[in-house]
């Protein structure tokens, strides 16, 4: 039978891992590219798993003055695209974790939601 102390270092261990394993997904989701697209494609967001916006394309057919209106809403739906794809693919990586981890599916981890 263990000693309290020796269930209290085991956890600390547990925990150290986790967030270690913690740290390394995030640097893992920066990573992961997402595109959001609008308009069949004329507007396009890059961004990573973590939400970070890395680009925007906007093709020349929309840059027109009295289409502003119009331009606007497609980067704003391209941008919700994105997003939307970006948390799908940081929950996929999440599950992974947890699951390398042990945890039951559904365990939500303080930070991760």
């Amino acid at each position: 039978m263990q000693s309290m102390e020796e269930m209290m270092k085991a956890a600390q261990a547990a925990a150290e891992k986790i967030q270690q394993q913690m740290g390394e997904a995030q640097v893992k989701l920066d990573n992961i590219e997402v595109e959001g697209k609008s308009g069949g494609g004329l507007v396009t967001i890059r961004a990573t798993a973590k939400g970070r916006i890395k680009g925007v394309s906007i093709d020349d057919s929309l840059m027109v003055l009295a289409e502003k209106q119009m331009l606007e809403d497609l980067v704003t739906a391209a941008f919700n695209d994105a997003r939307d794809k970006a948390d799908r693919a940081a929950g996929e990586e999440m599950q992974k974790m947890q699951a390398g981890l042990g945890l039951p599916p559904g365990f939500n981890l303080p930070g991760m939601g």
